[in-house]
């Protein structure tokens, strides 16, 4: 039959539609009146929905179709008008592309009493069908730019946008989010399509989305968005707000209402998006009826649609597409024409494709996160607590084996603090955070260890001491080398004990003044080189493994600002033969 040989023919693509397309409903109207050597005839055998915004599956991600949008934008009849974009977005199969066609039996009808075309015409253009599986993915345009005159005089260029479903089995948050917001930056009027009713979680991922591109715009002008219509479809509640228009704004505005008496997170979902939108309205729309519903043959003849709807209908297009009403693209508050959509569309894309924006999460994984994260505060706020009263600012200095041991024991216990506090995630999930935790614990322990090595009065005099004995035994080696006649070798003894002299006097004065700081960490590590390698020859190397990781670790960077040495630990014996090893 011809109208199963004209549903073959639908191409889902994204490759232009092939002429037949044109030769149904309204357009065949259309073409009837033009001359057969019209090039605009051509161009609509031509038209066909066209892939712009190509999707990924398998790593989820987006790429822009620059030639196929440079086709469409950069045609010379539409390339330096002002350009009005509407584009339907929401959750997959509830009849965003179904609507578009219709939209475009209106364009295509130059505002024709009669755009909705015959009862027995199937309904073509962008790709629709029945089912419970997702038709369309990424962002499609239909590739006839029309232009319309506004009551003013001034031309525009309208572009229909089609838009991926959201909430899809194949799609991630991340994916929903990034084309419901690329779809609302680039459009001037963004049709949200919801079904039966606005529920909370609409409006929560609607604030998700359209937060998350706020966030890529680089500047934002008052609202960052233009124009929201909510469309209800298949309303079942017209005793309380009637189909339309002005029953849609009225229940909107009940919706929608900040109230006294609500929940701090319900009153800023609202204020939210009050804040993107320049406008907001809603339209609801009965059911279509069974036939559209349930038959799998359904090929969108008006016959089989209910009269209700398509009454609702024929007031619901123009309210979008009629000249009166077309609202141009602004973009920080300038007009944006087809060629500058285009870089817009460049500049978006290349933002979503880097790694600059935060991605986007379900409600249960950002839960489960801050449920953990703040598991993992709680563990580390207790141990930090404890150590302040083990070797806190007022404690006096502490055995390193001893600091060590209280550690290792406090760490275990915030460990089974953060397990016994009830979080969300599963095992697996809380076992990162449980590392996480450790990991912390550990660099705070390094930054107590410091703050108890810098108490001992031995610790603070290595550096000078260091470079005492080293003018020391220079002088001596300098007095004996010249004693038995060695000259040079004298000299280069005087010159290392100048150099040692100059060195101690650099460090006095950054201890002093505080500037120069990283001159006085390099000294300091100079000392602490000598310091150990004097040591490992005096003790041949008695330290035990756990000191000198624990000194290995605590080495000093050259960005150290709070101490300017580092800690020598030698044996593991008591503190009186430390002390004596230092002498």
């Amino acid at each position: 039959m011809a109208e199963e040989s004209s549903l073959k023919r639908r191409n889902h693509a994204g490759q232009n539609c092939s002429a037949s397309r044109c030769h149904e409903g309204v357009c065949g109207d259309v073409r009837r009146e033009m001359s057969s050597s019209d090039p605009l005839l051509e161009e609509l055998e031509a038209s066909g929905p066209v892939q712009i915004v190509i999707s990924d599956e398998e790593h989820h991600q987006f790429s822009l179709d620059e030639e196929a949008l440079e086709q469409i934008l950069l045609q010379e009849r539409v390339r330096d008008l002002h350009v009005v974009v509407v584009s339907v977005a929401g959750a997959f199969r509830k009849g965003k592309s179904f609507l578009l066609d219709f939209m475009l039996r209106y364009m295509y009808s130059q505002g024709s009493d009669a755009w909705l075309g015959g009862t027995d015409e199937p309904l073509t253009g962008f790709t629709w069908r029945g089912g419970c599986e997702r038709q369309t993915t990424g962002i499609q345009a239909w590739s006839h730019v029309f232009t319309v005159e506004k009551p003013d005089g001034s031309r525009v260029a309208v572009l229909l946008l089609d838009t991926q479903g959201a909430f899809d089995s194949q799609s991630t948050i991340k994916d929903c989010a990034t084309l419901f917001a690329l779809s609302t930056m680039t459009s001037s009027v963004q049709v949200y399509n919801l079904s039966q009713n606005v529920q909370e979680d609409d409006l929560q991922h609607l604030q998700l989305f359209t937060e998350y591109g706020r966030l890529a715009m680089e500047e934002i002008y008052l609202k960052p968005f233009q124009s929201l219509m909510f469309l209800i479809r298949d309303w079942s509640y017209p005793y309380e707000h009637a189909y339309g228009l002005d029953g849609g704004n009225k229940f909107l505005e009940k919706r929608l209402q900040v109230k006294q008496n609500q929940h701090e997170e319900l009153q800023n979902v609202r204020k939210h998006i009050h804040s993107c939108f320049s406008s907001i309205s809603c339209c609801l729309l009965p059911h279509p009826g069974l036939k559209v519903a349930t038959n799998p043959h359904f090929d969108g003849r008006l016959r089989d649609i209910d009269e209700e709807f398509k009454r609702e209908l024929v007031n619901l297009v123009p309210l979008l597409l009629a000249p009166e009403n077309l609202m141009e693209k602004e973009i920080s508050g300038s007009k944006v024409t087809c060629r500058d959509l285009l870089q817009y569309f460049r500049a978006y894309m290349k933002i979503y494709q880097g790694e600059e924006l935060p991605h986007p999460k379900s409600m249960l994984q950002a839960t489960a996160e801050a449920n953990n994260l703040a598991a993992v505060a709680g563990a580390k706020d207790s141990y930090s607590r404890s150590m302040e009263q083990v070797c806190g600012g007022d404690r006096p200095y502490m055995s390193p084996a001893d600091l060590e041991r209280s550690h290792e024991e406090l760490k275990q216990s915030c460990v089974r603090q953060f397990r016994g506090v009830k979080k969300m995630g599963g095992e697996e999930f809380c076992l990162r955070y449980q590392e996480q935790l450790e990991q912390e614990i550990d660099e705070a322990y390094a930054s107590f260890l410091k703050h108890n090595d810098g108490k001992n009065i031995f610790f603070a005099a290595r550096t000078p001491a260091t470079l005492f004995a080293v003018m020391f035994v220079m002088y001596v080696a300098s007095v004996v080398t010249g004693f038995v006649g060695l000259s040079p070798a004298a000299a280069l003894c005087n010159l290392l004990m100048g150099l040692a002299l100059l060195s101690l006097c650099v460090w006095v004065y950054v201890r002093y003044s505080g500037e120069f700081r990283e001159l006085g960490c390099f000294i300091d590590r100079l000392a602490e080189t000598l310091w150990e390698q004097e040591s490992d020859v005096g003790h041949g190397d008695r330290r035990s493994k756990p000191d000198r990781e624990l000194r290995k670790h605590l080495k000093y960077t050259r960005h150290d600002e709070k101490h300017l040495g580092s800690m020598n630990i030698i044996g593991t014996g008591n503190r009186k033969d430390q002390i004596w090893a230092w002498l």
